[in-house]
Formats: C-alpha cells, structure tokens, sequence
C-alpha cells in the first residue's frame, strides 16, 4: 500500500496543472467532483444527470480514486489551489485539514436546508477552529452483526440477545462444522469497528463516551479494559488463521456462506445483498450483559460534501451541493445503496435498515472516531494497532487500555501525568 501512495504522490507533480477548477462561460460550468466511493457510481452519476437535466449549460464530471490513496491526492491538489470544485471529505478529525475557508467553502449561509440536519451529523462536517460546518452530511452509520438466517437455522441456533446466548450460539455453530464468524485480524480497521459493537454493552456506551472525552476517566478504566476483555472472548469462533483474514476476505467468507455471522457496519448491507440476492441476511445488535437491557448501537457521521473554495463556478458549486441536501437526493440515496441518508425526513423502505434507525434510539459516539481522530496518534491508530496484539495474545486488555491513554496523552491534554 505504501508503495501505491507515493506512486500517487508522485503523480500530483504531473497532474496538478491539469486539473482546474470548473471553468465558468457564457452561462456555463463544467464541474469535477471527487470521491473514493468508486463503488457508488451509478447512483452518483444518476443523480448528476438528473441535476445536468434541471439545470442546462452545467455539466459535472464525477472522478474516483482509491480509498487508500484519496486522502494523500486531494491533501496535494487542495494545498496546490487545484482540486475538484465539488469535494467528498470524510469527517471529524479527517476533515480538519481542509476546513479552513482557503480550502473549502463555509456552508450555513450558502445550504439552508442544513438548518434542518440533526446536531450530531452536523459535528461530523464542523470545524473545531471557528465552529463552522464545512460540508453536507451525505450517511449516518450504525455498527451491528449480521447472520446467516439459513446457517443458524440449520444449526438450531436462534439469533442471540445476550453476550451468555451470543456466547452459547457461536460455540454452537462451530460444533456443527460451520465457521462462526466471517471476522478476521489482518487489518486493525476492521477490529476496531468489532471493538465499536461489541464493547459499548459492556464500558456503558455514552456515559463511558461523556467521561472519557471530558477527561473524568481515561482508558485505564477498568469499565473499558473489562469490555476489551468480552471482546477478545470471540476468538475461537474467527476463521482458522484469522489473523491473516483481511476485510475483503471477511466479506467474501460472509457472501459466499462460508461463515455464519460478520460484526461489521450496517453499510455492508447493500453489498451483500448484491453480490448474494439469495443470501438471508438478518441483523442483531451488540449482545448486552443482561436480558432486558437495551443495548447501545455505535454511531457516526460517515462524511460530507464539499464545496471548493477555489472553483470559478461558485454558484453552479453551490446549486448543486444544495442539491445534495434535498429529500430527492437523500431519498434516492437510500434506496439505491442501501444507506441510512442524513437528509431529514427520508423514508427508510428496506426492513432491515427501518429495524437498525429503531435501535438508533439508543445510539452512542463510535468512541475513537467521534471522540478521538483528531491529532496524531489517533485514538483509532492506537487501538487498531493494539487490538491485533490483543488477538495475537501479546498484549492484555490492560495493557491495551494504558497504551492508548498514553498515546492520546501527547495530545490529548487532560491524559497528560495521569
């Protein structure tokens, strides 16, 4: 990977004088949009004709890169004064180096329709400098498990509740031959989305979230150390090698009904169905400690767009990105990815999704990326990196929670001597 960076650094010399912002004529503008979503395409690409069709004289030419490479090519186009005139950025700590007015455009007077967005999607697209929003929420997602209603039932297994009956079922399952969990370690991102459903029953979701990002606690806490501990409970029932299994691997082995359940994000949910349309796919939440507690659903905003603050064709920029903040975007976006949009009054269709905004209700910060992503080391670096240790048995869940405290403490002021 690393090599394919630099390779995409080195392009920037080159391309970089190519690449304009929208050039603007007698009434006309022709616009670039970004993303790293290549897998989106043809809903993105629809709805532009749909825009092109309302609004002539304007085209929009929408351009994809790697995801691993996105962040590195945009970084280098932006601080050239180059880039797309239209920007999809992720969010929160991500989106700090570009929320600036020289790189993006501050939105609240330009997009009304944000006044209507819920607070906590708005936090995802905000400047932490001058607390202003610099992009349109475009999801909101929830972490969850998904299972194989086939496998289990040929099992005899019923989707489970409690940790005790999550516990129970995987054991099961792996009695009758079939591999419990899709789930491996190969790539720390996907443990710490594990670590996002699994652990927040156990460290107390957002009173633990309120704490810690106040600096009344830290990661020492026995609450969050005790959590890490449940979570490293499901390491018998990962693939065999597990710690080789990458995330496309994991996907594969979860399509391909090799593995019973995926701990994952509710945005596999279009894939999957996708790529298996015979695939029966059902959803539970982190189990909880207790029957009868409700559990907590791990949340975040996904990411936003932008508007460059160096494109030539500002009102075409703007007409479009309001577009994206419309009941007709959000709704077409949910329905054709299979993605909880975060237009308000979307009309969520798809069963699975209406039953995942249900236990949204009772929905906490995804801890590292809401709380912690905002210098470096990260708080998801430093988990991800020491959640593979913990599954590889080289570290404790103690030791895992001292490590991050320790980390976040060169920036994070209220770790600092603790």
């Amino acid at each position: 990977m690393r090599r394919g960076v630099w390779a995409a650094v080195a392009a920037i010399g080159l391309l970089v004088g190519l690449w304009p912002a929208g050039a603007m004529g007698q009434g006309k503008a022709a616009l670039t949009f970004w993303s790293w979503r290549a897998e989106d395409r043809a809903f993105y690409e629809g709805m532009i004709r749909k825009f092109e069709a309302q609004n002539p004289g304007v085209t929009i030419d929408f351009q994809t890169y790697k995801p691993t490479e996105y962040n590195t090519v945009l970084s280098a186009a932006m601080q050239a004064g180059k880039g797309p005139d239209i920007v999809q950025v992720r969010a929160y700590g991500a989106l700090q180096p570009y929320a600036r007015p020289e790189f993006l455009v501050p939105l609240e007077d330009k997009v009304p329709e944000l006044k209507t967005f819920a607070p906590q999607w708005l936090d995802g697209a905000r400047s932490r400098a001058d607390g202003r929003v610099y992009g349109v929420p475009f999801a909101f997602q929830a972490l969850v498990i998904f299972y194989n209603k086939q496998l289990l039932a040929k099992a005899g297994v019923k989707p489970p509740h409690t940790w005790d009956e999550f516990l129970t079922a995987l054991r099961t399952l792996k009695d009758h031959g079939i591999t419990p969990l899709a789930n491996g370690a190969k790539e720390g991102w996907t443990l710490e989305v594990a670590m996002g459903v699994l652990a927040p029953n156990f460290y107390g979701g957002t009173n633990f979230y309120d704490a810690v990002v106040h600096g009344q606690t830290t990661f020492r806490d026995p609450r969050f150390t005790g959590a890490l501990a449940k979570v490293a409970e499901i390491r018998p029932y990962m693939p065999q090698g597990y710690e080789g299994v990458s995330y496309t691997d994991m996907q594969q082995l979860f399509v391909n009904e090799q593995a019973a359940m995926y701990i994952g994000g509710i945005f596999e949910l279009g894939f999957f169905q996708s790529q298996n349309s015979s695939l029966q796919i059902g959803v539970i939440p982190g189990p909880v400690q207790h029957a009868g507690d409700t559990p907590w659903i791990s949340s975040y905003d996904d990411g936003n767009y932008g508007v460059n603050a160096k494109t030539r064709s500002m009102d075409a920029a703007i007409k479009f990105i309001r577009f994206t903040a419309t009941r007709e975007w959000g709704q077409e976006f949910t329905n054709q990815l299979k993605q909880l949009s975060a237009v308000p009054g979307v009309k969520v269709q798809d069963p699975i999704l209406q039953q995942v905004l249900e236990w949204m209700r009772h929905a906490t910060p995804y801890i590292m990326l809401v709380g912690f992503r905002w210098q470096n080391p990260t708080g998801s670096e430093l988990i991800q990196n020491d959640l593979q240790g913990m599954f590889g048995g080289k570290l404790s869940p103690q030791q895992v929670g001292d490590d991050v405290t320790r980390g976040l403490a060169a920036w994070f002021a209220p770790f600092k001597n603790r």
